[in-house]
């Protein structure tokens, strides 16, 4: 799993890559949370790389919308493939968490 990020205009971007699991769920959560800064107004994660989300890659999601959501700050994922999409709409996260086909759309829906 690898997370790179990118902030423009108050939206930190975290590109997401490989595997969300079990094994490095504490990674994932500690990398987004440290590049998370006060003044972000949102927060995208881009799935273009993923290829895989386990339950603990899930709730640490959820964790995150919901730390957001307590700041006020709008957060969205994007680019997700099928089979990533399938997962978050097999448990419903796709109804609590704001799902964008591409970076551009994501991007557009924070406004300005």
């Amino acid at each position: 799993m690898d997370v790179t990020t990118e902030r423009q205009e108050g939206v930190l971007t975290a590109q997401v890559g490989g595997r969300i699991d079990g094994s490095n769920v504490a990674q994932f959560e500690e990398a987004i949370r440290t590049a998370i800064d006060e003044n972000d107004r949102a927060v995208l994660i881009d799935c273009e790389n993923l290829g895989y989300i386990s339950s603990a890659g899930l709730r640490a999601v959820l964790m995150t919308a919901k730390t957001l959501s307590s700041r006020n700050a709008k957060f969205a994922l994007c680019s997700m493939s099928d089979p990533i999409r399938e997962v978050f709409q097999i448990s419903g996260f796709d109804k609590i968490v704001a799902i964008h086909p591409s970076k551009a759309e994501a991007l557009a829906s924070f406004g300005s």
